[in-house]
C-alpha cells in the first residue's frame, strides 16, 4: 500500500516530518502541492525550500513538491487563475457582503486533485488505495472527514491518533533544533482572520498592498460579469478599510477543513 504525507509547510506537518525522521511515523514520502510561487505566502515558500526539503534530504525522507498541470500541459497558478478576465469563477473562497464564504476550487483543484493525480500515477487504485496522512491535530479534530471523495485513497490522521495538539507539535519542532514555521497558506487566503490581515499591514506591507490591489481586481471582474462585490473577509467592506477598525471576530472563525492547505 502507497503511503504518502500532504504537506502544507505548517506546524502540524512539519512536526509529522520529524516525526518520520524520528522513525515514529511510518511514511516516508510528503507531498507538497504548491499553488504557485506567487500564491503560496512566500515566507512558507521559504521555509518548505530552505528549511523541510534539506532536513527531509538529511534524513533520507522524500518531500517532493507537485504542481498542477492542466490537459494542455498548462501550468497556471492560482493568482493566474483568480485573476483570470475570461474565468467567471472566483476560484478562492470570497465573502459576498457579510455572509459566508463562497465555494471554493482552490483546494479542491490545487492541492486535493493534484496529490491524487500523483497518486493514480503512482498505482493507486479504487482496489489498492493509497493512505493519505494528513496533518491535523487533536485540538483541530472537528476538521476531520470519514473519506476524501476520492475512490483510491484513504485518509489517515496520525497527529489525533496520537493525541497530539499544536503546542505538542511546535514542541517537537523545537527539539528537533529546528525553527518552527508560519501558518501556511496562499498570502490572499480569504479564510485570514481579521488580526491576520492586520499583522500583514503592520509586517508586509507591500503584500497587503498587493491583497488591496487583488480584491479590488476581483471586485471588477464580478462587476463585468453582472455579479456582486465580494471581499477577502466576512466584514461585508474593503479589506483596506477593514483593517485598522475595531472589528468583532467570529466565535468559530471559519477555516479551510481539508487539511490539505492550513498545516
Amino acid at each position: 500500500m502507497l503511503d504518502v504525507f500532504s504537506f502544507g509547510g505548517g506546524v502540524q506537518s512539519t512536526a509529522a516530518l520529524v516525526l518520520a525522521a524520528q522513525g515514529d511515523l511510518a511514511v516516508s514520502t510528503f507531498l507538497f502541492a504548491n499553488v504557485g510561487d506567487d500564491s503560496e505566502h512566500p515566507a512558507t515558500l521559504r521555509y518548505v525550500r530552505d528549511v523541510a526539503m534539506p532536513y527531509a534530504q538529511t534524513h533520507h525522507l522524500t518531500l517532493l513538491e507537485l504542481r498542477r498541470c492542466k490537459r494542455d500541459g498548462s501550468m497556471p497558478t492560482l493568482l493566474e487563475e483568480v485573476v483570470n478576465p475570461t474565468k467567471k469563477g472566483d476560484w478562492i473562497p470570497v465573502y459576498l457582503g457579510g455572509g459566508p464564504p463562497g465555494i471554493r476550487g482552490c483546494t479542491s483543484q490545487f492541492k486535493i486533485a493534484v496529490v491524487a493525480r500523483w497518486l493514480r500515477q503512482q498505482g493507486a487504485t479504487r482496489a489498492d488505495p493509497a493512505r493519505v496522512h494528513l496533518g491535523i491535530s487533536l485540538d483541530e479534530f472537528t476538521r476531520m472527514r470519514t473519506a476524501s471523495g476520492i475512490a483510491y485513497e484513504t485518509l489517515v490522521y496520525p497527529l489525533i491518533h496520537r493525541r497530539l495538539t499544536r503546542q505538542d507539535c511546535v514542541a517537537i519542532i523545537e527539539g528537533a533544533g529546528l525553527s518552527v514555521p508560519p501558518k501556511s497558506a496562499c498570502w490572499f487566503c480569504p479564510f485570514h482572520q481579521v488580526r491576520q490581515w492586520q499583522a500583514m499591514y503592520r509586517d508586509e506591507p507591500e503584500l497587503f498592498a498587493q491583497a488591496v490591489a487583488l480584491e479590488a481586481t476581483i471586485q471588477a471582474k464580478r462587476a463585468r460579469f453582472g455579479k456582486n462585490a465580494a471581499y477577502l473577509t466576512g466584514q461585508g467592506r474593503s479589506l483596506a478599510r477593514v483593517v485598522g477598525t475595531d472589528v468583532q471576530e467570529p466565535l468559530f472563525p471559519t477555516t479551510c477543513e481539508s487539511g490539505y492547505c492550513m498545516t
